[in-house]
């Protein structure tokens, strides 16, 4: 199984250095200021990828852009939406410099030779988990078994459903899974499935605004190990050897970005709805005031990564059969751009 995922990774990355500039060009139309800074110096012009479609995990980005932190920097940024391939493979080319991951991504990545970099913690906390509309009657994992499980056919998706029904004596094989497709959740669930894993922050959060009740279960309460970074924002080796001080400036304005959205929910909301105006306004600013305490949490600045946090997901994904071989938890991610004031 391991084998499989890892060439299926390794052959999306080759592919994308070979036709390096064809993907990735469309724009979620986000970007600061073109051209010059106000003190008529010329801006460098840089691009940063989108894991998936605009949300609140990606709010810091939006306001660093609207509140003039990277023209502060030197950098003329525009936000864009990943091609096929995927963020991963954009900056892992060196089609783009600065992408968001996840850290699972990353840890599969790093032990197929792919040279991407974890260079900040988006949200300090894993926020994700299992949701099942409350009238399934699903009141813990193990309650999991008969039900049907939508997902994507992901070996993590079985083996994180594995490690929480086992704490709580369940078994896995007794669970349906089918694969999604592009149905939401929403659809899914009143389609053909019982429970599905969602960020509460965003689906969770639209739950509550349509006034459907759900059980919740996140999986960082049921292992540490579980309790990862994600989403992250990724770097290549590339770009990190060759260009740091690219690195921190686009890191100094990306904090201070993320600590307006921390400090200033409703208005990094409004920044957000404004750049991307498809996004449900109310949907946004839920998600966000939901959101904006957990970017830093408990950790002493935003974006700081633990060298613990990364081991024990790595050790989980080994003991689980997700990995060829362990991870070098020092090569996949570095707290070295972080501003320290």
């Amino acid at each position: 199984m391991q084998k499989k995922l890892g060439m299926f990774l390794l052959l999306a990355m080759l592919t994308i250095v070979t036709a390096c500039g064809n993907a990735g060009n469309g724009s979620s139309g986000a970007q600061s200021g073109a051209g010059e800074n106000t003190e008529g110096e010329s801006l460098r012009d840089i691009k940063v990828v989108l894991d998936w479609t605009p949300n609140t995990n990606h709010t810091g980005l939006y306001a660093a852009v609207d509140q003039g932190f990277y023209k502060e920097e030197g950098l003329h940024v525009e936000i864009i939406q990943p091609g096929q391939a995927g963020a991963d493979t954009m900056v892992a080319s060196g089609e783009v410099p600065f992408g968001v991951s996840y850290q699972e991504g990353v840890t599969q990545a790093r032990t197929q030779g792919v040279p991407i970099v974890s260079i900040a913690a988006v949200i300090q906390h894993n926020t994700s988990g299992f949701a099942a509309p409350a009238d399934r009657n699903i009141k813990s994992p193990k309650d999991f078994e008969g039900k049907t499980y939508g997902g994507w056919g992901s070996p993590i998706d079985s083996a994180v459903l594995d490690t929480i029904m086992g704490l709580e004596g369940g078994d896995v094989d007794k669970v349906k899974n089918v694969n999604m497709g592009d149905a939401d959740f929403f659809t899914a669930i009143k389609r053909d499935i019982d429970f599905a894993w969602i960020f509460y922050g965003w689906t969770g959060i639209e739950a509550e605004l349509r006034g459907e009740a759900i059980d919740m279960f996140y999986v960082k309460d049921y292992s540490e190990k579980l309790d990862y970074y994600t989403p992250v924002l990724i770097s290549n080796e590339k770009t990190i050897n060759e260009d740091p001080e690219l690195v921190k400036a686009f890191m100094r304005a990306t904090t201070k970005g993320y600590e307006y959205a921390i400090e200033h929910p409703e208005e990094a909301a409004g920044i957000l709805s404004a750049a991307v105006p498809d996004l449900d306004k109310d949907l946004v600013l839920a998600s966000q005031k939901w959101l904006s305490p957990k970017y830093q949490d408990d950790a002493s600045r935003w974006g700081e990564q633990k060298a613990e946090v990364w081991q024990n997901y790595s050790d989980w994904m080994v003991e689980h059969g997700l990995l060829d071989q362990p991870l070098e938890v020092e090569k996949a991610y570095t707290n070295e751009f972080l501003p320290t004031e």
